[in-house]
């Protein structure tokens, strides 16, 4: 199941693309990030991507494939790319990657980030929102 959730505690489950759309474009101060997290007991870790609005209008956009190793970011200015990026992963298309240069930033994450996924809503990560 797709969870929606920003930085207000506004949560929406299994969120349409107009629903995911309005959420991007509702980010300000005080509301500055999204957090799409793929939730499935049977496959084990955490799987999300998540934007967060930088205070020079700029977005920063990360993605976690089940493990802590897999964790990438890049940031963009363009609103547009980024919500082909949160449709596309939202909608497993193969490509949704494509249009960015990716860091693999999983040397932020401790051991302890590594067991288990911290909350969407909890203690912002390293720059961007959901650690884990």
């Amino acid at each position: 199941m797709l969870i929606a959730t920003n930085e207000r505690g506004h949560v929406v489950k299994r969120p349409s693309k107009p629903a995911i759309g309005k959420m991007l474009a509702g980010l300000q101060r005080g509301n500055a990030y999204l957090v799409l997290e793929r939730v499935d007991e049977e496959r084990p870790g955490s799987w999300y991507i998540q934007v967060l609005l930088r205070e020079n209008n700029t977005f920063q956009l990360e993605y976690r494939d089940g493990v802590a190793e897999l964790h990438y970011q890049t940031q963009t200015i363009s609103q547009e790319k980024v919500l082909g990026a949160l449709l596309g992963w939202a909608g497993a298309a193969p490509d949704w990657r494509d249009s960015f240069m990716w860091s693999n930033i999983s040397e932020q994450f401790g051991p302890s980030d590594r067991e288990s996924p911290q909350p969407p809503g909890g203690e912002e990560p390293s720059t961007g929102t959901h650690t884990g």
